[in-house]
C-alpha cells in the first residue's frame, strides 16, 4: 500500500524534481522530552533517551529500535569522569539491586490544592537538573510567565569540574565580577543549556504551552 501511494506521485508525462528527496526531516541527536495535558486535566511529563550514540548498539529483533546504555550512568570507577564528564563517588558505584543515578527530570508541579500548575522537562544530559530547577524557580518563585521562564538565560554547576558555566550574556557583568571576587570560577558557554518544553495550567484551566527557542521544539494544542 505504501509503495502504491509513492507510485501514485510519479508523473509519467514529466520529469520529477529529485531535490524533493533532500527534504527528509533531520533526526534529533539528543534526549527527547515532551509534556502533555489533556482536556480532562490529566498531565504527563516524559523524558526518554538512548543515552549515547546508538545506545547499547543492540537492536530489538523484529521491532527495529535500539536499547539504551543507561548503565553508563553508574560510575564504574569512583572519581573518574564518565563519557559526559561527570565525576561521581561510591554512592553511584555499580552494585546488585541498585538503579543508576540519572539526570532526567520529568516534572509535574501541583499547587497546594493538588491541581496541576506546571508540566515540564528537558534534554541536556548533566545540565537537566539545573535547567529544570531554574525553569521551575523562574515560574514559582519569581512569578514569570511560562514563556519567559523557559527563555530566560541559564547557568550550570555540576560539582566537578568546580566552575559555574553560563550561557552567553546569561549573567550581567557586575554579577560575574561579584562572584569572582567571592572565589567562584566562571566560564561563558559557547553553546546552549537545555531545551525546556513546558505547559502552564492557569487557575481558570487555560493551557499555556512554551517550547524552548534554543533548539526548535513546538507547542501544539487541539
Amino acid at each position: 500500500a505504501y509503495a502504491d501511494s509513492l507510485a501514485g506521485t510519479i508523473d509519467m508525462g514529466a520529469a520529477s524534481d529529485s531535490r524533493v528527496f533532500n527534504r527528509v526531516p533531520e533526526e534529533s541527536t539528543q534526549t527527547t522530552h515532551y509534556s502533555i495535558v489533556d482536556r480532562e486535566g490529566n498531565a504527563v511529563a516524559v523524558t526518554t533517551t538512548i543515552n549515547s550514540w546508538f545506545g547499547s548498539k543492540v537492536v530489538v529483533r523484529g521491532a527495529g529500535y535500539l536499547l539504551n546504555n543507561e548503565m553508563d550512568d553508574f560510575t564504574s570507577k569512583p572519581g573518574v569522569p564518565n563519557q559526559f564528564g561527570l565525576v561521581q563517588g561510591e554512592a553511584n558505584a555499580i552494585a546488585p539491586g541498585k538503579r543508576m543515578l540519572s539526570a532526567m527530570t520529568p516534572t509535574i508541579v501541583v499547587d497546594p490544592a493538588g491541581r496541576t500548575d506546571l508540566v515540564t522537562g528537558t534534554p541536556g544530559g548533566a545540565t537537566i537538573i539545573t535547567t529544570i530547577f531554574q525553569a521551575v524557580s523562574n515560574h514559582i518563585d519569581f512569578g514569570l510567565p511560562v514563556r519567559v521562564s523557559v527563555d530566560a538565560p541559564r547557568f550550570h554547576h555540576q560539582h566537578l569540574p568546580d566552575l559555574v558555566r553560563y550561557e552567553r550574556s546569561g549573567l550581567p557583568a557586575d554579577v560575574v565580577m561579584d562572584l569572582q571576587r567571592r572565589g567562584h570560577v566562571l566560564e561563558e558557554r559557547s553553546g546552549i543549556s537545555g531545551d525546556v518544553q513546558s505547559i502552564q495550567v492557569t487557575d481558570d484551566g487555560v493551557l499555556l504551552g512554551a517550547a524552548d527557542r534554543r533548539r526548535g521544539g513546538l507547542a501544539l494544542g487541539y
